[in-house]
């Protein structure tokens, strides 16, 4: 199940394949005729037998079509033909080594044809080989022609948000207590090397957000419902407050696998627990200083781009520690954050981009994000799942 909160944010369209949706069942049934059709009287002439003759249709089932030639404006534009392909299939026996591929044989066909059939095979293989693939682009400077692979992490418009309010009841639960401070540590690793933001930090998103929520309620005329708001809010400020400080606390981290080999499951609700701990303790261990932001898009277009920010959901805006996942505070903070987000055009997500133009190629993937973004959304789970079944 998926516990995060999923917002479809604006028009933004993935690249991703779309997946065939399923047949819809007929409605109703067949209904009888109230009459018996007459039926036709039969002609005393017969028409013509003509039948398709049999070797035709044999080798139209044996024959293969070659996909359709695509113009590619980048490839006609070329004046020099014999070098452009030398460049071509450079790169491509370089793509194709990286990605373990074997590429189809095109170099017997006519130019441009061969280069068209060369890309679509490589793309064909590239989307059952690698899960991450997104797209493919043949770029041509000056001086060469080359492929740019890219990879992307698909976060499914998805809000990564970590409450903490159900942990600290957690803490005060005898019951869940070693629960809970194995959990402190999963959080702990988050917090100071996942570098996930946490809302009471003035440098993140939903500080401003929640700050926001408070002038509104300060401003507004007073209800039935403002103490209650206003309980929420300072909830939200005292618990976010005293979470982080153990958070801070590195001691965490070094009783992370202590707590981990200690731990003994009371019931389901802690095996589940474990196996999220397990997890997060195996990334601690194969990746100790990586954040989640490793891979963020950003960069080129953002220093050169002033309209960047206002085109793109960044990825500190949807990944985040927050007070609660339930209540009259978070729907309204849901509701302003998705229409904040329904103005930008696209969003931010894991992405690596691959040049292959003859320069070293760096070994990298989307390992850590595959794993990490899953645990994130198990955390999440658990952690409503506490709050609706403690008493």
């Amino acid at each position: 199940m998926n516990y995060a909160t999923k917002y479809h944010i604006g028009n933004y369209q993935h690249t991703r394949t779309e997946k065939t949706k399923a047949i819809a069942s007929t409605i109703g049934r067949v209904r009888t005729m109230d009459a018996k059709t007459k039926r036709c009287k039969r002609s005393a002439e017969r028409q013509e037998e003509s039948r398709t003759n049999s070797d035709v249709a044999n080798g139209f089932l044996k024959s293969v079509f070659l996909p359709k030639l695509k113009t590619q404006q980048c490839v006609q534009a070329c004046k020099e033909t014999a070098k452009t392909e030398r460049y071509f299939y450079q790169s491509l026996s370089k793509l194709a080594e990286h990605y373990s591929i074997e590429p189809m044989q095109t170099k017997i066909y006519g130019y441009p044809y061969n280069i068209s059939l060369a890309m679509w095979d490589i793309e064909t293989k590239l989307k059952r080989s690698n899960l991450n693939w997104d797209s493919l682009q043949l770029v041509q400077d000056s001086k060469k022609t080359f492929f740019v692979s890219e990879e992307r992490y698909d976060t499914r418009t998805t809000l990564y948000f970590i409450p903490i309010v159900p942990l600290f009841k957690m803490l005060n639960d005898k019951r869940r207590k070693k629960t809970a401070q194995l959990l402190i540590s999963v959080c702990s690793y988050l917090y100071h090397i996942a570098d996930i933001p946490y809302y009471r930090q003035e440098n993140s998103y939903l500080f401003w957000m929640y700050e926001m929520m408070t002038d509104w309620v300060e401003q507004d005329d007073e209800t039935d419902e403002t103490e209650s708001y206003k309980s929420e809010l300072r909830q939200a400020e005292q618990i976010g407050d005293k979470i982080e400080k153990k958070l801070f606390n590195r001691i965490n981290l070094e009783l992370f696998e202590q707590r981990l080999n200690n731990f003994k499951s009371l019931d389901e609700f802690d095996q589940e627990c474990c196996q999220v701990a397990c997890k997060v303790f195996e990334l601690f261990t194969e990746y100790p200083t990586i954040s989640i932001f490793r891979n963020a898009p950003l960069s080129e277009q953002k220093l050169y781009d002033d309209d960047y920010d206002n085109e793109v959901i960044g990825m500190e805006k949807y990944i985040s520690f927050v007070a609660d996942a339930k209540g009259w505070l978070y729907e309204s903070l849901s509701d302003c954050i998705n229409n904040e987000f329904n103005e930008y055009g696209a969003m931010a997500e894991p992405t690596i981009s691959k040049h292959f133009d003859g320069s070293e190629i760096i070994a990298s993937n989307l390992d850590f994000e595959n794993r990490l973004f899953p645990i994130l959304n198990d955390l999440c789970g658990l952690l409503d799942e506490y709050k609706m079944t403690a008493k």
